[in-house]
């Protein structure tokens, strides 16, 4: 099990995230204390992954608010926690939890893009504390494999050059988050 943290470079939010990998998947436990539109908020979330980094049940919890729950079968189909098919994000293999940069290593470690390589993909976008899933456009291009990807958020017209280390985990996210020295 290994433990990172990650600051908000935005407001001052803080992520703990708790990280277990071995050859049947990727598992993640993490806490959120976060800012959005000026509303503070907690949220904790649970990701599973299989061995290949796809997505199979992810968990989101705010404090005192929404939760919501979604399984996922590795090829785009997702379900709620009441087993009713999550019809608007149909066919997006990743997901993206705005709260947090530990979303972004789903689709770059799943990828396994190549140098230049740049690849389009739809993903369920999950802004907190709302925890309403949505498809939207982005992309990833490989920089230095295993080491730094661009981020396209084409949904938004953003991009950011994000650093990683040698779990997938970012580092740096120029202007969102930065990773914190490592708990003692």
């Amino acid at each position: 099990m290994r433990e990172v943290r990650w600051a908000s470079k935005e407001s001052e939010g803080i992520e703990h995230l708790a990280f277990d990998s071995d050859g049947d998947g990727i598992r993640v436990e993490s806490v959120v204390v976060g800012q959005r539109y000026g509303e503070a908020y907690g949220l904790c979330y649970t990701v599973h992954c299989d061995s290949l980094w796809r997505v199979t049940y992810a968990a989101f919890r705010v404090m005192g608010g929404a939760s919501f729950a979604m399984y996922g079968d590795g090829l785009g189909h997702w379900r709620d926690g009441e087993g009713r098919a999550i019809d608007a994000i149909e066919g997006c293999i990743d997901i993206d939890l705005a709260a947090t940069p530990f979303t972004n290593s789903l689709p770059i470690r799943r990828l396994g893009l190549a140098r230049g390589e740049r690849r389009p993909i739809e993903v369920a976008y999950i802004a907190a504390p709302e925890l309403v899933p949505t498809r939207v456009a982005q992309a990833y291009v490989c920089i230095e494999p295993d080491r730094e990807y661009r981020y396209e958020g084409i949904f938004r017209d953003f991009t950011a050059r994000l650093k990683i280390d040698a779990d997938g985990l970012v580092i740096d996210y120029p202007t969102l988050f930065r990773r914190l020295p490592s708990p003692a």
